[in-house]
């Protein structure tokens, strides 16, 4: 069997940088960036634009030579005893918006526990109210990247790897946010989660933590170990998106916010690691951008 090559593409949360799409573009073009995570722009989270607006998106993108890598959709970051009615509805809206942007990639979370229950009480209820998500996506074509997100059920590895296991779809995979375990409070995430998490890592979100004060950082400076992680996808024949999210001003459940330098700082700490590791930064994959 040939050896597989690994291929790294950037990708980041415009948002992260201004409201603005066009000063969100300038500033990937200046980055040579090629694509971008959706998740809010205009001041408007993904979810609420309206039809008009996704053209209007999707045109000035085109402009700039910028694609939709990813849709950062806040789907399953709610109540786990909300109506799953109103979950789905939002994600068939997604999903349509992912489709328009051409990307195939949706970003989701594994809902909330009630503030009186425990994330390990909740796993079956997750793994259902998910399933019926995949069931979606695989009908439409699509694959749903689900994020470890401190609070969530879906919070530290043996978690994430049993929700993903639990439902049992191609359309369900992982997306592995770099700062978010040590924010929970996982210490030495890769050596813990690897083994549990690698075959399912679609996706990868960059940023970096300190445990011993929560303090968000760039890429190697907290105890995400991301060049561990970058060696360790390196060696797995990993091809795929690593999205800048670097948190550096502000972070919140909705988003965060890095400005201009704080996203060029981010983007230069990641490409340090990345030639560290030893690994090839492409534009994109060969025919196809997702």
């Amino acid at each position: 069997m040939l050896e597989q090559t690994s291929l790294f593409i950037l990708s980041a949360f415009g948002d992260e940088i201004d409201d603005d799409l066009d000063n969100q573009l300038k500033v990937l073009n200046e980055l040579g960036i090629g694509y971008l995570e959706l998740r809010n722009v205009w001041g408007t989270n993904v979810l609420k634009l309206r039809d008009e607006e996704i053209e209007r998106l999707k045109l000035t993108c085109g402009d700039y030579g910028v694609q939709v890598s990813c849709i950062g959709s806040p789907v399953g970051k709610s109540p786990i005893q909300d109506r799953l009615d109103q979950t789905l509805a939002d994600l068939a809206r997604i999903l349509d918006i992912a489709e328009a942007l051409d990307t195939n990639s949706v970003r989701i979370f594994s809902f909330y526990p009630p503030e009186d229950g425990q994330q390990s009480e909740y796993v079956d209820k997750s793994i259902s109210r998910l399933k019926s998500m995949a069931d979606i996506a695989e009908e439409r074509g699509s694959v749903l990247l689900l994020e470890n997100e401190n609070g969530l059920v879906g919070d530290i590895p043996e978690r994430c790897r049993d929700i993903v296991e639990g439902v049992g779809s191609s359309s369900l995979q992982f997306v592995w946010d770099t700062g978010n375990f040590p924010h929970t409070g996982v210490e030495h995430a890769v050596n813990r989660g690897w083994h549990l998490l690698s075959k399912y890592v679609r996706y990868v979100q960059v940023k970096d933590t300190r445990i011993s004060d929560r303090t968000i950082t760039v890429a190697g400076d907290g105890d995400g170990q991301v060049l561990e992680l970058l060696e360790r996808l390196r060696d797995f024949g990993y091809q795929g998106f690593l999205a800048l999210e670097p948190h550096l001003k502000k972070a919140g459940q909705r988003g965060g916010y890095s400005g201009p330098d704080g996203m060029r700082r981010a983007t230069e700490a990641l490409r340090g690691l990345m030639a560290q590791a030893g690994c090839v930064e492409a534009k994109g994959y060969p025919g196809s951008p997702n």
